[in-house]
């Protein structure tokens, strides 16, 4: 994407002006970013959806000043038990399940895939939300059908609505609001306090319009976890010796000890000295962030292909292209080096390297999501697809 073309998308900016003046630094409200967007999903699609096992569902409820929370699957004797207003239902990663978010996604690219978490879709009649709160996240919250009123505060004071299923604000200080209506877009980094509430409407039938919100979430993973992660991944590259830590404690200097229950300075200083042997690269962090970033959720299922033959599956590559699998995550690297050689790619957790010509068809399957029909004249290559493929990772459905 090139940095100096505006983007509608954002309001007529560059991408590299989003980047530079907006993100994670201040909100951005753009009037019809996307004109006229009707959205993905009808609300009878997104109550399917929310009716399914592997889809992550929630209905948040107010009553007066109660919260109450409820996830998924739900059934038809959920919905019908719901009141008129003040209720709303949040469907998670709805872009692993409907195809045409791949194509909405896609608008977001000036992002890294490494940072985009997923897409989230809210359905709410009048009064709906989730009240007002914080998120550790970066979000584009597009509106659908409908209208939601957004406000947000600069406030500092945290406290929290006592005994309420979510983290809600409970002394919430407005200090802007706008009203967004199909294809208007807000922008808001993390840590601003926002609060939602839908709005209902009429379209120009004549009929009630309740609010659907389309938000495009980019993950920010706490250092802690980050760290955690890390040096689980570091451990696994001690078990397979990959970082030379040999030999057995020693203590040919052993000296009486006064205390024999006592862990000495000694001890603790050798023990010391040799796990300052574990170093790291930055060929060890990308490794890790490749396997890390990539990685699917828990809930993450993918359906495993066993009939197609690798000749099949070559000639159908050859005559209409292959695309990721819509639940899949795909990252490469270039590490330590400086042309396109050895190019380090993570599919779904998994890592894989390879050069030259082959490394340009990945790349631009990572990039695209899909590549066009091509015979593959690259055995490894071939099998490495094919692979991929038989594990659920790739499709046909989605070129």
């Amino acid at each position: 994407m090139a940095k100096n073309q505006p983007l509608p998308l954002l309001g007529g900016i560059t991408p590299a002006q989003f980047l530079a003046e907006y993100w994670q630094k201040k909100p951005l409200l753009i009037k019809q970013a996307i004109a006229n967007f009707a959205g993905l999903l009808s609300p009878e699609d997104l109550a399917g959806l929310a009716c399914e096992d592997e889809v992550q569902a929630r209905i948040v409820q107010q009553k007066g000043e109660k919260w109450s929370l409820k996830n998924g699957p739900f059934d038809d004797a959920d919905f019908s038990q719901l009141p008129k207003k003040d209720w709303t239902l949040l469907v998670q990663s709805v872009n692993h399940y409907v195809p045409e978010a791949t194509d909405l996604l896609k608008q977001f690219d000036f992002i890294p895939h490494a940072r985009l978490d997923d897409l989230m879709v809210s359905y709410a009649p009048d009064g709906g939300g989730v009240g007002p709160h914080f998120d550790s996240y970066d979000v584009f919250l597009l509106q659908g059908q409908g209208k939601r009123l957004w406000r947000i505060s600069e406030q500092t004071d945290l406290t929290l609505v006592d005994g309420a299923p979510l983290r809600i604000l409970k002394n919430f200080d407005t200090s802007q609001e706008w009203l967004l209506e199909a294809g208007d877009m807000l922008y808001l980094p993390p840590q601003i306090a926002h609060w939602g509430i839908a709005v209902s409407t009429r379209n120009e039938e004549g009929d009630a319009e309740d609010c659907m919100t389309y938000s495009i979430g980019f993950r920010a993973p706490k250092n802690q976890e980050l760290a955690s992660e890390f040096l689980g991944f570091m451990q696994d590259k001690l078990a397979q010796e990959e970082l030379k830590l040999t030999g057995m404690y020693q203590d040919a200097d052993l000296a009486l000890q006064n205390h024999p229950a006592e862990i000495s300075e000694a001890m603790v200083k050798k023990v010391s000295e040799n796990l300052q042997k574990i170093k790291w690269s930055d060929n060890y962090v990308a490794q890790f962030l490749g396997t890390y970033l990539s990685e699917p959720k828990a809930d993450v299922i993918f359906d495993v292909n066993k009939k197609m033959t690798l000749r099949v599956f070559s000639e159908k590559v050859a005559k209409l292209g292959i695309a990721l699998d819509l639940k899949s995550q795909m990252l490469f690297l270039n590490i330590g080096l400086n042309d396109n050689i050895n190019i380090h790619f993570f599919m779904n957790g998994e890592g894989v390297i390879f050069e030259n010509q082959s490394a340009e068809i990945l790349k631009e399957l990572a990039d695209k999501r899909v590549i066009n029909a091509k015979k593959i004249d690259d055995a490894s290559l071939l099998q490495q697809l094919y692979d991929w493929y038989i594990a659920g990772y790739l499709s046909f459905d989605f070129i």
